[in-house]
C-alpha cells in the first residue's frame, strides 16, 4: 500500500506539499506541483489514512447534515446537493442524520460530530430555540442552520442561510388571485417552525393586498408527530376528505411543501373532486417528482444549489476560521408553473 512518503518520492516533491494537496490548500503550491502531485496520487492509488489524520490535526474530512426526516424527498434532494457541494468545493463527505427537529437528538449528534473528529455541521431545523447549536459552536463546532432567518448581531455564533419562505407564500397566492381565486387556504401541519410561519405570513399578506373580494384561511392538519415531516403525504390525503365536505371550500390552496400537495391531490380524487377544475393546487419545495404527478404540480421551488454551495463553504471555512462574523444568507424562490392550477371552474374537458 503506497504511503505518502512514496507520493511525494513520485512527484518529487516534500511530504508537506503533498499534504497541502489533500487538504486543497492551493495557495501554497504552483500549479505545476499540484497537478504533480495528483499525478503521482493516482498513479500510486494511494488514499490518505483517515484515521491517523484525525489523530494528527484534531479533525476528519467530513461534514455533518442533521435533517429532521429521511421520509420527505426535500431533504433527501437538499442532502443530494450538500454532498455534492462539499465533494466539489472541499473533498469531504457527507455524515447525515435524522432528527425530527428534537433539539436533545440534535445536541446528542452534536456530541457524536465532535467526538469523531467532525468539525463543520449543517442543521435543518428552522426552531426557536437555538440555544444548543451555539453550545456546541463554543465547544468547537461549526454550525450553520438552514430554513430560518435571523437577526445577525455581533455576537452571532451560528450562520443562516435560509430561502425566503415569506415571499414563497406571496408568490404562490399571489399565482392563485392571478387566476381568478377568491377563495384561498393555506394547508400546514399542526407543528409551528419559523419557516412555516413565514410562508403563511406571505400568503395573508399577498391575500390581503387583494382586498375584500379575496378571502384567505389557514387550515392545519393534526399529525402524530410533532413536525409531521415523516407523515406529509398521509395528512395531505387526510385533510382532502375534509375539505371535501365544507359548504363553502377553498378554489385556490397552498400547500406548505410539495408532499402535502401530491397526498392532497390524490385525496381529491378519491373524494370525486378533479384537479384543478374544482380545486387548483400549489405546493412548495419544488421535489422533482412534481413534475411526474398527474395533473403535474405546480410549485415554488427553492434555489437548492446554490444554498447548498453557500452552506458548505460557510461550515467548512468558519471551521477554519472560527473569527469570520456570522451571516445571514436569504435566497428568493421562484415558482414553477404546470398543470394543477387553472381558473375557478375551468373544464378541460369542453
Amino acid at each position: 500500500m503506497a504511503t505518502i512518503h512514496d507520493v511525494a518520492a513520485l512527484a518529487g516533491v516534500s511530504v508537506s506539499s503533498v499534504s497541502n494537496v489533500l487538504n486543497q490548500r492551493t495557495d501554497k503550491l504552483s500549479a505545476d506541483t499540484f497537478a504533480r502531485v495528483e499525478a503521482a496520487i493516482l498513479k500510486l492509488n494511494y488514499r490518505p489514512n483517515r484515521v491517523a489524520r484525525q489523530l494528527k490535526t484534531g479533525h476528519t474530512p467530513m461534514l455533518g447534515l442533521l435533517v429532521p426526516s429521511t421520509a420527505n424527498p426535500m431533504y433527501g434532494q437538499i442532502a443530494l446537493k450538500i454532498e455534492a457541494a462539499a465533494q466539489a468545493q472541499f473533498s469531504y463527505r457527507l455524515l447525515l442524520g435524522n432528527t425530527h427537529r428534537d433539539k436533545l437528538q440534535e445536541a446528542g449528534m452534536f456530541d457524536d460530530l465532535l467526538s469523531f473528529g467532525v468539525r463543520s455541521v449543517i442543521v435543518v431545523s428552522s426552531r426557536d430555540d437555538e440555544r444548543h447549536l451555539e453550545a456546541a459552536v463554543q465547544r468547537g463546532l461549526s454550525v450553520v442552520s438552514y430554513d430560518r432567518q435571523t437577526t445577525i448581531g455581533a455576537n452571532s455564533l451560528v450562520d443562516h442561510v435560509s430561502p425566503d419562505n415569506f415571499q414563497a407564500g406571496y408568490i404562490a397566492a399571489a399565482h392563485l388571485i392571478e387566476h381568478g381565486h377568491q377563495r384561498l387556504a393555506f394547508l400546514v401541519p399542526s407543528g409551528k417552525t419559523v419557516s412555516r410561519s413565514a410562508k403563511i405570513e406571505g400568503f395573508l399578506e399577498r391575500a390581503a393586498q387583494a382586498g375584500s373580494a379575496v378571502s384567505a384561511e389557514v387550515i392545519e392538519g393534526i399529525v402524530a408527530e410533532t413536525f409531521g415531516d415523516s407523515e406529509l403525504a398521509d395528512l395531505g390525503f387526510a385533510m382532502a376528505g375534509k375539505l371535501a365536505t365544507m359548504k363553502s371550500r377553498p378554489t385556490g390552496i397552498v400547500t406548505v411543501n410539495d408532499m402535502l400537495a401530491m397526498g392532497l391531490m390524490s385525496g381529491l380524487h378519491q373524494a370525486g373532486l378533479r384537479v384543478p377544475e374544482d380545486i387548483s393546487v400549489v405546493g412548495m419545495d419544488g421535489l422533482s417528482i412534481a413534475a411526474f404527478c398527474n395533473p403535474s404540480l405546480t410549485s415554488v421551488a427553492m434555489p437548492l444549489t446554490e444554498m447548498a454551495d453557500a452552506m458548505v463553504q460557510r461550515a467548512v471555512e468558519r471551521s477554519r476560521d472560527p473569527q469570520l462574523p456570522a451571516v445571514n444568507l436569504v435566497f428568493q424562490p421562484t415558482l414553477v408553473p404546470r398543470h394543477s392550477v387553472a381558473r375557478p371552474g375551468a373544464d378541460k374537458r369542453a
